[in-house]
């Protein structure tokens, strides 16, 4: 059995538009970037990418993505990537660029690039505050944040005894 070896790309969508991040679907996203493929390297270079290329990872809200595809091709796939202008969905075009932050082996190598990442982004920007206020708001929205289920709020929830 032999195993296919793939390259993981951590992008990031950068517009000046903020309703671009919200409107991102990966299909869209795929779609833009096949595109950009076969504008840049043709029909080959389409061929090469499309056999494994998958978007794995799309946060509409960070405008963090993941691609993948396969190690021999990840060179064809991270060179076409600054063609792609813009990004149509619901009938709409938005301007944006995609900007590489990481290529990596496993997925697990690339949220760990994230996660350093975003810390020092987030702490880029708590520098950057021009007075106490901002700081405060700033590190009361980070401690406000939560990765735990909301109740439902219809209140039927069974409890196990």
């Amino acid at each position: 059995m032999v195993r296919f070896k793939n390259r993981d790309d951590d992008c990031e969508v950068i517009s000046e538009d903020p309703r671009c991040r919200q409107c991102i679907e990966d299909r869209a996203l795929g779609l833009a970037i096949r595109d950009a493929i076969t504008r840049v390297h043709g029909d080959y270079g389409l061929a090469c990418c499309s056999i494994s290329f998958t978007v794995k990872y799309l946060n509409a809200y960070t405008g963090t993505v993941l691609l993948r595809c396969r190690k021999d091709s990840y060179r064809l796939l991270c060179s076409a990537l600054p063609f792609v202008r813009s990004l149509e969905s619901r009938a709409q075009r938005y301007p944006c660029f995609l900007n590489t932050l990481h290529v990596g082996g496993t997925i697990r190598t690339c949220q760990k690039f994230l996660i350093q990442y975003n810390t020092t982004q987030l702490l880029r920007l708590l520098q950057n505050c021009t007075n106490e206020e901002e700081r405060q708001c700033i590190q009361k929205s980070l401690l406000s944040c939560s990765l735990t289920e909301e109740p439902s709020p219809s209140g039927d929830e069974e409890e196990d005894d």
